[in-house]
């Protein structure tokens, strides 16, 4: 007993100082957290840095979404002493590691908290969404905020470091590195550096990172204190500023291992002091869409780097104000809809999902009164407008801009239009390798007919019912039709094909297809003013639940595969039926269903089906939201979803940009609430089910 507590007597003061020495993490410490995320390839390079690697924020590289390490550092001088505050794995001598004091994030912001000798320095990742204001929503820059406040009555003298490298254009090949560079300032105060690799073609990807674009770093003076600037080896222009707290102004040729840099001197500093850079990714052209360039929506304002620079830091103030009130709101009204845990959830999951569309208007005319929006299948198979990627992700655009829905459908249907795909159902995708929309001429798509055609209609209807535009549904009146009589012939004893869980199969009488089938039929009805559609959705529907086609015998739950009296598995269908209020099935089906899920709930979540040990973030709340079907009110099945999927973004065993497959029950390998497979995917918007409940275009911010 004396040696125990001798034991404990040694062991409490390090298990404090551990917990001393920690970061406090507001909300939470995510998976990974949003530094740079606008479009499809500015949620490419330097986006991310692991949740679990921010305690050592000073060593801790930021990450390439699929783990790639890559360049972007921060170093402050604090009087006479450098201190690495982000981005530097190895710091050389005369550097110390600032000490990680807090982390957070918001819907916009990730910030982090260090204390660096007599100051307090907070590095402020910021990217803005602003769906409305679609100038400043495409706009394809990030910012670092850097500020400094004196500790107590200290006033120390400090300067900010900061470089990016050859990385931000997906050249990560030192070896065969071709690049030019170019620095600018504009009107004596805005600087721009650009970095443009050679010898690529356009539309292409390397590891998923574009090859044709151009990297941009712009600073602006602050302190009223100018900027200098380098370009040079990595370790030659840090211990420069290292050793002088500022840049000799140094342009050399690049170099291997080379960085862009600036630095601000900010003086001596008595409260809260602040400098602002901006980062970008221009792509120009953005995407080949049916045969043409489709330039990004910002090209109108601004088409060279240094425009853009002037554009994004004279924006800055106005778009941070309105941040701050798109925080607020998100989180406010995901706490009222969901709880807690749910905001939290939703907090971390908006900018992931609007970072995977690009908002463009053709190169060629540069008309903003035509507007499409495309969608990259991130981290799965880098499709083009995948409609079943499109349908999960469709809540956060419901909630925060409906108008979206029709401009990413857009794209898709017309090309449809023009009768290249000629079969009745809708093509999966607009082409298999983003950016290039190029269709598929020759017929080869991934079959999944049912699943396309639902999610279509009911898209379609989702749009309309948010907006109460009733001409667009119009303008593709016969291409509608066709799919909805697609569905008519085929949709209630499905062929063998795929559902959007491609990676479960092919399987002939989906109960989960030919559900969706039935609430696309009714919604299909109610859009075009056809009630026949309507009237067969809901005898379908009938037949499913009534009829006990698509459930066991008892009637405890929905099978997977008519017939199948055990299989069962989340019915995320049901989804848009309560959603959209269509009443296609009875509420007695919504509450069978949302009552067997606690009896086939496993160590971290229900799985997708009983055939898996994995369940899908999109589609537990998607269910957490059936459950609170009218009538059904279950909220302790809605609580039991979000807080799996809290558990599991919260865990600390999951580094990469937030994942939506997951582990619910572990395995000789992994334990349960491990990530599988799929991070960073637009689907993620579908996290937002719960909160659409509350009604469309919920979020209203000023001047939008």
């Amino acid at each position: 007993m004396e040696l125990f507590i001798i034991f404990l007597a040694f062991l409490l003061p390090l298990l404090q100082q551990a917990v001393l020495c920690s970061p406090l993490y507001t909300p939470v410490q995510p998976p990974s957290y949003p530094l740079a995320v606008k479009n499809p390839y500015l949620s490419d390079p330097t986006a991310w840095v692991p949740g679990n690697w921010v305690k050592t924020l000073p060593s801790a590289s930021a990450q390439f979404w699929n783990g790639l390490n890559l360049t972007w550092s921060v170093i402050a001088r604090v009087d006479d002493q450098a201190y690495s505050l982000f981005g530097v794995p190895a710091p050389g001598s005369g550097v110390e590691a600032a000490v990680v004091d807090k982390a957070e994030y918001t819907a916009t912001h990730s910030t982090f908290t260090l204390t660096a000798g007599q100051a307090t320095i907070v590095l402020d990742f910021f990217s803005q969404i602003s769906p409305a204001n679609l100038t400043r929503q495409i706009a394809p820059y990030s910012y670092l905020t850097v500020s400094a406040t004196p500790i107590a009555t200290a006033t120390p003298n400090i300067s900010v470091y900061t470089d990016i490298d050859n990385s931000w254009i997906g050249q990560i090949n030192e070896g065969t590195l071709q690049l030019s560079w170019r620095w600018s300032l504009i009107d004596g105060s805005t600087a721009a550096f650009s970095v443009r690799p050679g010898g690529v073609d356009q539309y292409t990807e390397v590891q998923d990172t574009a090859q044709w674009g151009t990297a941009v770093y712009c600073g602006r003076n602050a302190a009223n204190m100018p900027l200098s600037r380098a370009v040079g080896a990595v370790e030659d222009v840090r211990a420069n500023y290292v050793a002088n707290g500022t840049l000799a102004g140094s342009i050399s040729k690049w170099v291997a291992h080379g960085v862009v840099a600036y630095s601000q001197d900010l003086g001596k500093v008595t409260g809260p002091t602040n400098v602002t850079f901006a980062v970008g990714y221009l792509r120009s052209p953005a995407i080949y869409y049916d045969g043409k360039a489709q330039a990004t929506y910002f090209e109108a304002t601004c088409s060279t780097p240094e425009c853009g620079c002037v554009a994004a830091l004279d924006d800055f103030a106005a778009a941070d104000a309105e941040s701050r009130q798109l925080d607020t709101q998100i989180s406010s009204k995901a706490e009222d809809a969901g709880g807690a845990n749910y905001s939290d959830i939703v907090t971390l999951s908006a900018r992931q999902a609007f970072g995977t569309m690009d908002i463009t208007i053709d190169n060629s005319t540069l008309d903003t009164n035509d507007v499409l929006v495309f969608v990259k299948e991130i981290s799965s198979d880098g499709n083009v407008n995948t409609i079943d990627v499109m349908y999960p992700l469709s809540p956060i655009l419901y909630v925060m801009a409906p108008e979206y829905i029709r401009m990413m459908l857009e794209p898709n249907l017309r090309y449809l239009a023009k009768n290249i795909w000629r079969y009745p159902f809708v093509m999966h995708d607009l082409g298999s390798a983003y950016p290039n929309a190029t269709g598929h001429e020759d017929g080869h798509a991934e079959y999944m007919p049912i699943e396309s055609n639902s999610d279509l209609l009911t898209l379609a209807y989702m749009y309309s019912t948010a907006t109460g535009d009733k001409q667009w549904p119009a303008q593709y009146a016969s291409l509608f039709r066709t799919y909805a009589d697609d569905l008519v012939n085929h949709g209630l004893y499905t062929e063998s094909q795929l559902s959007s869980d491609d990676f479960l199969g092919v399987t002939a009488n989906q109960t989960g297809l030919a559900v969706k089938s039935a609430v696309a039929l009714n919604a299909y009805g109610l859009m075009s003013g056809q009630s026949n559609y309507s009237d067969l959705g809901r005898q379908r529907a009938k037949t499913l639940y009534e009829d006990k086609l698509g459930t066991d015998s008892v009637q405890t739950h929905f099978t997977c595969v008519f017939g199948e009296e055990d299989s069962w598995g989340l019915q995320y269908n049901l989804f848009q039926d309560v959603l959209l209020n269509l009443q296609t099935f009875p509420k007695e089906a919504y509450e069978m269903q949302t009552n067997y899920y606690h009896s086939v709930h496993m160590e971290a979540g229900v799985p997708l089906t009983k055939s898996t040990q994995w369940s899908k973030t999109d589609w537990m709340l998607f269910s957490a939201a059936t459950a609170m079907a009218p009538g059904v009110d279950n909220k302790t099945v809605r609580d039991m979803f979000i807080d799996d999927v809290h558990t599991f973004m919260s865990n600390g065993l999951n580094p990469v940009p937030f994942s939506d497959k997951f582990l619910v029950q572990g395995n000789s390998t992994s334990p349960a609430g491990t990530w599988v497979d799929f991070r960073n995917r637009p689907v993620v918007g579908g996290h937002f089910a719960v909160l659409a409940l509350d009604g469309a275009n919920q979020i209203k911010l000023d001047g939008n």
